[in-house]
């Protein structure tokens, strides 16, 4: 059993970002919980049963779709005649019929490292605000588009990303008022910025003690005041949205985490699972190290998520162990279990759980999706598979779901 310490209970107010629950603006959903309160997708499908349309998606890119109103954006990393440089490209889909409404080329460029055999070098995920979205290339830049794809501003002044074991690079941005938040974590100096959404330009930058971490920055409110929550090399960190200045830290996170933040209820869940083993749900009036205090409400200490992000659905976080298919779900305020971990007949994981129309839909990198329902029991409802490598966390909105494979992109869909 896993390993749970709680302390004292408090009670807190916490708002999460993304207010449009029709769209799916970031790649974690209209909360960054990985949630859908308004999406029904459908629970069967095959590789062609429910397959309102798929559409080949040229080169390679593990970053996953963004849906606004009638768009349906995704990246990819595009090969050229010479064999070193590629083009990266943001593309735009028509939902209704899977038809390319546009797409641009950010950047012509040769990556300066190189990455995992199993990672290209386009995995980091767009976001969108309904009017402008915001494709992110990592070392190669961030660009701004309208939504009728016309370049805004760009930023391609970063310094190189030095990635452990050249893994490649992959931390996405968030969407925040009129800020976009930029993770920036490498083995050189790391940082956290907030950018001016509309011009590009530095509202902050903040150092930052961690190395490569993969994780996407999550935005909570506690009293008034919002704080940025961010994963990181042994430690999780919370920032002052408008400043940037630190406000916490806790130690516990294991090397090079990727999973994301969840939060709801006046505490914020951290994962990682790489060399180690942690989950801690933390409160947000903490200052300084909290580790060991009051603000540490309950910890836990195996079978944590690697690879894939916590999902965090009516009280409930679901998490898988490691990168494999062995699942556990613990309530969200006291930390006890209410099943795991339980294999679910999948592999290895890369994309997310997500969670929509009372199901949650599991994903490994065979193109498989095992749907059970959201609930404290673990229930299978159905096993899908759209016959090809999926490591991009799928997209519900409305009665739809999209899925970007290694050469598709899906709109399942009855």
């Amino acid at each position: 059993m896993n390993k749970i310490v709680v302390y004292v209970a408090g009670s807190f107010l916490l708002l999460t970002s993304f207010a449009q629950a029709d769209n799916w603006p970031h790649w974690r959903g209209e909360s960054g919980n990985g949630v859908s309160t308004t999406a029904k997708p459908p629970i069967q499908w095959s590789a062609t049963k429910n397959v309102k349309w798929k559409v080949a998606v040229p080169g390679l890119g593990s970053s996953s779709p963004v849906i606004w109103g009638d768009r349906v954006f995704v990246t990819s990393a595009v090969g050229t005649e010479n064999s070193k440089e590629l083009q990266f490209k943001l593309f735009c889909f028509d939902r209704k019929t899977g038809e390319a409404k546009w797409e641009k080329t950010a950047v012509v460029a040769t990556p300066h490292q190189g990455t995992h055999n199993t990672n290209g070098f386009a995995s980091a995920s767009p976001c969108t605000d309904g009017e402008h979205v915001y494709a992110p290339f990592g070392s190669r830049g961030l660009y701004s588009y309208s939504m009728d794809g016309e370049l805004k501003w760009k930023r391609d002044d970063f310094p190189p990303m030095k990635t452990r074991n050249s893994f490649g690079e992959g931390s996405s941005p968030t969407l925040e008022g009129n800020k976009i938040l930029l993770p920036w974590d490498h083995e050189g100096q790391s940082f956290l910025y907030a950018l001016d959404k509309l011009t590009g330009k530095d509202i902050w930058k903040t150092p930052r003690d961690s190395a490569t971490c993969w994780a996407t920055p999550l935005v909570v409110e506690h009293a008034g005041h919002k704080q940025v929550v961010m994963n990181g090399q042994k430690i999780a960190r919370a920032y002052d949205l408008e400043t940037g200045k630190e406000l916490w830290h806790c130690n516990g996170q294991t090397e090079r985490p990727a999973a994301s933040p969840v939060a709801a209820d006046g505490l914020v869940f951290v994962g990682s699972g790489f060399r180690g083993a942690y989950l801690g749900a933390l409160r947000l009036d903490g200052r300084g190290d909290i580790k060991g205090t009051k603000h540490v409400a309950w910890e836990i200490d195996k079978d944590t998520p690697d690879v894939g992000s916590l999902l965090l659905s009516s009280g409930r976080i679901y998490y898988f162990k490691d990168k494999v298919g062995i699942l556990t779900c613990v309530d969200a305020a006291t930390g006890k279990l209410h099943f795991g971990p339980v294999r679910t007949g999948l592999n290895a994981i890369y994309a997310s759980p997500i969670a929509a129309g009372g199901f949650v839909y599991l994903t490994d990198r065979s193109g498989t999706t095992v749907v059970i329902k959201d609930s404290a029991t673990f229930e299978i409802a159905a096993t899908n598979s759209v016959d090809e490598t999926v490591d991009a966390t799928p997209a519900p909105v409305d009665r739809e779901l999209f899925i970007r494979g290694q050469k598709h992109l899906f709109c399942i869909g009855e």
